[in-house]
């Protein structure tokens, strides 16, 4: 019975539901991402060029509704099926699961990889030789980049060997590696996934540049088919890897992007959120004059009225996450002063509970909007998690965070004597005498936690 209500409440996510829980939790850099994305797979949405706005308090509240059911039916299923699911996590799992890790080589390069695969694909001595050289013109995203007849040339072969050979090494890992174009690539995953005779073969291969303009009603007349069906091959070959390389390349060095920006003013602190590089998106004024043109049939229609409901959906999730994250990040800043005076020694405990009440929403949604933000502060950059912490009640009966007591405890030790450093007990008692009760496990942890060493090790003889 369990498992019935669990696969319900599975089941009672619609699409559209989950992606707006993926806007909600998406960070700004990668939220533009998923706009880019959406931009290509629906054809009524277009980016604004001009700023308008536009208000409709009651599809505001209803959407609101909505989206803190889905949040709290999207809690209710990660919960089941994480108490659900064969065998529990551990410490003792995870850390079976952090050595495995550990242990793991660094990653090979793509022509490493290939290579490799080349070695055990069955070539005669001519061929592999062919293959290698093949395969040195691959670049980082995974596209053949040399020609045909330089390649012959070096090897002393004809094209049509070449040609032969690269045919080959096209089927290797990862899919759609070695094409000599996007279409190309596109292909040969279609091929590997078994959709080599379907229509969105046939686009790939004639209306690329068509279905990137997503002009889909004028493929499906070309092409003689429906205009859902073309819909449906969009979105098969927007799932497809137009870099199929790119896994391989080098791990790039990660920026952490701020989601809000909190700056002193003249009236005080000034709160706003970054979205500069996220598309401002509207509907496309030709599909709703297409729809009340006399000429357009049913299914058109019917289709149009689909991709516009799905597109108001779609611009509503990522102006509902905006108003979430900037109520959030307006409630912190009120809520913590002494943070935006002091600095990080000013933390005071503050819940999620509370800033939920607060704004309104439900404590579920304020941590997804919290999750991988960060808030470019007068102090530095600090994810917006950071702000969430517990604390301690002083003798005097104010409260303070354990983020405020790791300070405490960072500039005990900055400025020790480094001949005689003070030891976590000594750490209590000075600690216990400015008004903060705490245990010396708890003194030990967080010096582990800020990377200080035992007393012992820090002292210094010279």
């Amino acid at each position: 019975m369990d498992q019935i209500a669990g696969v319900s409440l599975q089941q009672t996510l619609s699409p559209q539901m989950r992606q707006s829980l993926e806007i909600l939790q998406a960070p700004v850099a990668e939220l533009s991402l998923l706009v880019r994305q959406e931009l290509e797979v629906n054809p009524v949405l277009e980016e604004e060029r001009v700023e308008t706005e536009e208000s409709d308090a009651e599809s505001d509240a209803d959407f609101d509704r909505e989206f803190e059911e889905l949040s709290r039916m999207d809690d209710e299923w990660r919960e089941y099926f994480s108490q659900s699911a064969a065998g529990h996590h551990t410490s003792e799992t995870e850390e079976r699961r952090q050595r495995l890790f550990d242990s793991l080589t660094e990653r090979p390069t793509l022509q490493s990889f290939l290579l490799e695969q080349a070695a055990t694909a069955g070539f005669s001595e001519t061929d592999l030789r062919l293959a290698n050289a093949l395969i040195g013109n691959v670049d980082d995203t995974g596209f053949y980049r040399g020609t045909d007849s330089e390649v012959a040339w070096l090897c002393g072969v004809t094209e049509e060997e070449v040609a032969r050979v690269l045919a080959t090494v096209q089927q290797f890992d990862p899919p759609g590696v070695m094409a000599r174009s996007l279409g190309e690539c596109l292909a040969l995953q279609l091929d590997r996934q078994g959709h080599g005779e379907t229509l969105a073969r046939r686009i790939v291969d004639q209306y690329l540049p068509e279905l990137a303009r997503r002009k889909f009603p004028e493929i499906a007349r070309k092409l003689g088919v429906h205009v859902a069906d073309v819909q449906k091959a969009a979105e098969l070959i927007a799932h497809l890897d137009p870099q199929p390389g790119r896994q391989y390349a080098g791990d790039p060095e990660q920026v952490v992007v701020a989601d809000v920006f909190v700056e002193r003013t003249l009236d005080g602190w000034s709160v706003h959120l970054n979205d500069r590089d996220i598309p401002h998106l509207r509907i496309s004024n030709y599909f709703k004059d297409l729809m009340s043109t006399p000429g357009s049939g049913r299914e058109v229609r019917d289709y149009i009225r689909d991709k516009i409901k799905g597109g108001k959906f779609f611009i509503r999730s990522i102006q509902q996450r905006q108003q979430t994250i900037l109520q959030i990040a307006n409630e912190i800043v009120q809520r913590q002063p002494e943070f935006f005076s002091q600095g990080p020694s000013g933390l005071k405990p503050m819940t999620m509970s509370q800033v939920a009440d607060a704004v309104g929403v439900h404590e579920t949604t304020v941590s997804r909007a919290v999750s991988g933000k960060y808030m470019e502060t007068p102090f530095g950059m600090f994810e917006l998690r950071f702000f969430f912490t517990t604390g301690f009640q002083t003798s005097g009966g104010a409260s303070v965070s354990n983020e405020s007591v790791k300070d405490a405890v960072s500039s005990l030790v900055a400025s020790e004597g480094t001949r005689n450093p003070l030891s976590d007990q000594q750490i209590v008692e000075i600690l216990s005498e400015r008004g903060i009760p705490i245990a010396r496990r708890t003194v030990a942890k967080y010096r582990d936690q800020l990377g200080i060493l035992p007393s012992h090790l820090r002292r210094k003889f010279s």
